[in-house]
């Protein structure tokens, strides 16, 4: 009698974070990618009041916010069985607090990394909402990953292939290959 073989985990279920520019999309693209699961940008949750806010240069308060989160919580939650990625702020404890309400075992992963790098970024991305005047307000409101957050932090300066290997490396999941993208 051969022994049956546990099952394989199920996809994980994550939450690319960071403040804005600091390579959300285009690392949780990526690592969706590898990891065979569909990725979402928070961003398409926000409401068109919130947008409009932040085009004109104003931060959003918590309050703006948590209509998006939860948006974004239904997201996760209606992927808890299959695997996702979502990329999303998730500046501030309560709002990961709040995901977790909607999907217990989100995963995060912070991308961080030095502000004038991110200063940059932003400066540079054409026809995208946050402007570069609210990335010091999205440093001043970030709470970092705390004990007993399950969740990673990984360099934002660091090459998109190289973060997703470092992804894989720490977090192995089955059939996840640790080439590049």
């Amino acid at each position: 009698m051969h022994p049956t073989p546990a099952p394989a985990p199920a996809a994980p279920l994550l939450v690319v974070m960071g403040v804005s520019g600091s390579g959300k999309t285009t690392f949780g693209t990526a690592l969706a990618r590898r990891l065979g699961v569909p990725f979402a940008d928070a961003d398409d949750f926000h409401p068109a009041a919130n947008i409009a806010k932040m085009s004109a240069g104003v931060p959003l308060d918590d309050a703006d916010r948590l209509p998006w989160l939860r948006a974004i919580g239904g997201w996760l939650a209606g992927h808890a069985g299959s695997g996702g990625a979502v990329g999303c702020s998730a500046l501030k404890r309560a709002y990961r607090d709040l995901l977790r309400e909607y999907a217990p075992a989100v995963e995060f992963v912070h991308l961080d990394g030095d502000p004038e790098v991110v200063r940059r970024r932003v400066a540079a991305r054409p026809g995208h909402f946050m402007p570069a005047a609210l990335v010091d307000s999205q440093f001043e409101a970030l709470e970092p990953l705390e004990p007993g957050e399950r969740g990673i932090v990984l360099d934002l300066d660091t090459p998109v292939g190289d973060l997703v290997d470092a992804y894989l490396a720490a977090s192995p999941r089955p059939g996840a290959s640790p080439s590049a993208p």
